[in-house]
């Protein structure tokens, strides 16, 4: 049994038979940009996603462990999707497919009750533990000087101003909280009105303010009655200023990066503008 179009390997290939013999592919919503196949299929009379990861795959893992540990309460009100089967050594999973539409493009992208539901389900996510870890700070600045180590198109000017802002910051400890990773309209679902979180590949221990970081540099500077209406869901705003502005430059310079390196021309542009509104403020 192979899928036609997708990119499973033999092994994924095996595990599905054994999981769902007899499935059936009704659509290959894989992104294209990265090796990660996404296929919506109907088995034995219920709609199921699969998702494997090639071989330089390192988030399904991370999928596997936010489902394992952290999306038990959204899984009950039916605010996440619930993990079928899953193998990690395999980099594939199986899990309940949920009802809607993409929020991003749609009506509800620019809907106050969007954003609110929203901020109430990140909170959830963020309340169920927190550690404190004293180097994450400088695991984060070592990364952002990698990205600017590594092959893209940010100025030469830029990166010399990035990299002594850099060796300024600070290494005090932070709170780490379960965070999703990639908070944004483009992974929510909705459903008559409901809102619903997909994809988290890139869930893990991080500062709560994090997930805030992609809604600010676009929906929230679009319209700032969604960010009004996000934070009230959210029930407080955890952005300190310092650190704040340490984050968004981190995911400036790492979006027009990663961006330039799976050539999203589109996304590497955002990047490169957000990081000159980062700059502008240290």
């Amino acid at each position: 049994m192979r899928p036609v179009g997708t990119r499973l390997d033999d092994r994924q290939l095996r595990l599905l038979d054994e999981w769902a013999p007899g499935l059936v592919v009704v659509k290959d919503h894989s992104w294209g940009l990265v090796g990660t196949t996404v296929l919506e299929v109907e088995h034995d009379g219920r709609r199921l996603l699969v998702k494997a990861g090639d071989g330089a795959d390192h988030h399904l893992a991370r999928e596997i462990d936010a489902h394992e540990r952290w999306l038990d309460p959204w899984v009950a009100t039916g605010g996440a999707p619930a993990l079928l089967r899953a193998d990690r050594a395999a980099k594939l999973l199986v899990r309940q497919w949920l009802p809607g539409r993409l929020v991003l493009g749609s009506p509800a992208a620019d809907d106050e009750r969007t954003y609110r539901q929203a901020g109430t389900l990140l909170a959830a996510l963020h309340a169920q533990a927190s550690v404190v870890d004293d180097e994450h700070e400088a695991r984060e600045n070592a990364r952002t000087l990698r990205w600017l180590g590594a092959r893209h198109r940010i100025a030469d000017a830029t990166v010399d101003h990035v990299r002594a802002l850099v060796a300024t910051w600070p290494d005090a400890p932070a709170t780490l909280v379960p965070t999703h990773g990639d908070w944004q309209p483009r992974n929510w679902l909705v459903d008559s009105g409901v809102v619903r979180v997909i994809d988290f590949g890139r869930a893990a221990w991080r500062p709560a303010m994090t997930d805030l970081a992609r809604l600010a540099g676009q929906e929230f500077a679009r319209d700032p009655r969604l960010e009004a209406a996000f934070l009230e869901g959210y029930g407080r705003d955890p952005r300190e200023p310092a650190a704040w502005h340490r984050v968004r430059l981190r995911e400036a310079v790492a979006t027009a990066a990663w961006a330039h390196q799976v050539g999203d021309e589109a996304f590497e542009a955002q990047g490169l503008r957000l990081l000159d509104q980062a700059l502008a403020v240290f």
